[in-house]
């Protein structure tokens, strides 16, 4: 169910009836439970910060890009302070951090550029731009996709629901942001993210040989759709 919002939840004799709004309209799901996953909330009580003068932002601790509260010697990441809240950035945040501690000249993190994923059935990943972002942001850019339906692996496997969808700049060739939903693209996402990094062009990604049959490919085969190159389609 996508483009849908949780109305209210009300307890029932057999466990909870959750009120949806849809475009089609309100409707109605009865279940035993209800799992209320929405937020992160900062868990900085009862640690003195108010008596060390630590500033606080909106329930967030306050930092520069090096993880440096106002207070000399003070430090904070992860999801006390107001990024991502993921634990890979909290990890990269971290390491981060410590290197400038240690003097060893490190670049702040680019958090226009980390893997968001959802361990659903299909799983969900993501990295960049995303369509809606790009256009905002006046850039030239095409699409490519391309669906697990015509992936051999996926087909061989059961698994071909989802799809690989990149957006590419047009005037560069570079990928601007991927969005991957299907089985195992928790795994596939981190390509996207270092090509990303190293401003890999869709060019690149068509010409770079793939093994065959991997779901992996279905990256290749998006690159190629978005120069009308796509084959296996």
């Amino acid at each position: 169910m996508v483009s849908a919002r949780v109305n209210s939840v009300t307890r029932t004799e057999k466990g909870c009836k959750v009120e949806v709004i849809t475009k089609k309209g309100t409707e109605f799901i009865e279940a035993e439970k209800v799992l209320s996953a929405v937020g992160v909330v900062a868990n900085i009580e009862n640690l003195g910060l108010e008596n060390c003068g630590v500033e606080i932002e909106r329930g967030k601790i306050r930092v520069d890009s090096f993880y440096s509260t106002n207070i000399p010697g003070i430090y904070a990441i992860g999801d006390v302070i107001a990024t991502p809240a993921l634990a890979h950035i909290a990890s990269a945040e971290a390491i981060c951090c410590v290197e400038k501690i240690a003097q060893m000249n490190p670049a702040p993190l680019d958090y226009t550029n980390f893997p968001g994923c959802t361990y659903t059935s299909p799983e969900i990943a993501s990295a960049g731009y995303t369509e809606k972002a790009a256009k905002e942001a006046g850039l030239n850019y095409k699409i490519g996709k391309f669906p697990f339906t015509a992936s051999g692996k996926a087909s061989a496997s059961g698994e071909k629901d989802g799809f690989v969808k990149l957006i590419i700049d047009s005037d560069s060739d570079k990928v601007l942001g991927a969005h991957l939903i299907g089985s195992n693209v928790t795994e596939m996402i981190s390509g996207i993210v270092v090509a990303r990094k190293l401003g890999v062009k869709a060019k690149d990604i068509i010409q770079s040989i793939h093994p065959h049959p991997t779901m992996s490919e279905a990256i290749m085969e998006a690159a190629a759709a978005a120069h009308g190159e796509v084959i296996n389609l």
